[in-house]
């Protein structure tokens, strides 16, 4: 599925890493940052994770919430949280199904080596869950800038 800018975003229902459920109802009244990474601890993902955790007061002071979403479990979540202290939710999408409803799992070519996985995407979406902006085959060094620049447009 792809989603246009200007849409509301697909509902979607997944537990945090203290176990509790987070849906798109739970994001009402503010914006929110839904940031879409492959594998928890890995070197894009540490270094996209720690540059939105560095800035992440200026979000904050913003009214907006960030959510990092990959298919790693509520241990792999606390554990990337802990080693790296993150101060904003990470999700568990173990069975895909938001990962597949955002349209972020595809072809990946790393290293010339083809094989199928999550796209590094992210979502800016506003209070009502309208897709403001989205970007797809992020580089993760310098990105949380440009997803704050963004915000700040709204």
């Amino acid at each position: 599925m792809t989603l246009s800018e200007g849409s509301k975003v697909p509902d979607f229902k997944l537990l945090d890493q203290n176990n509790n459920t987070i849906s798109l109802d739970t994001l009402s009244g503010k914006p929110a940052v839904l940031y879409f990474y492959p594998k928890d601890e890995t070197p894009g993902c540490t270094v996209e994770a720690c540059e939105f955790r560095d800035i992440y007061v200026e979000f904050s002071k913003m009214n907006c919430e960030i959510y990092g979403i990959s298919p790693d479990d509520e241990k792999s979540h606390n554990k990337f949280i802990g080693n790296h202290s993150l101060p904003f939710t990470l999700l568990c999408d173990t069975d895909k199904k938001m990962i597949n409803d955002y349209g972020v799992w595809g072809e990946k070519n790393m290293y010339g080596k083809v094989s199928m996985g999550i796209i590094r995407s992210t979502f800016l979406i506003d209070k009502k869950g309208i897709l403001i902006k989205k970007w797809t085959n992020v580089k993760a060094k310098g990105h949380a800038e440009k997803v704050k620049a963004e915000l700040e447009k709204i």
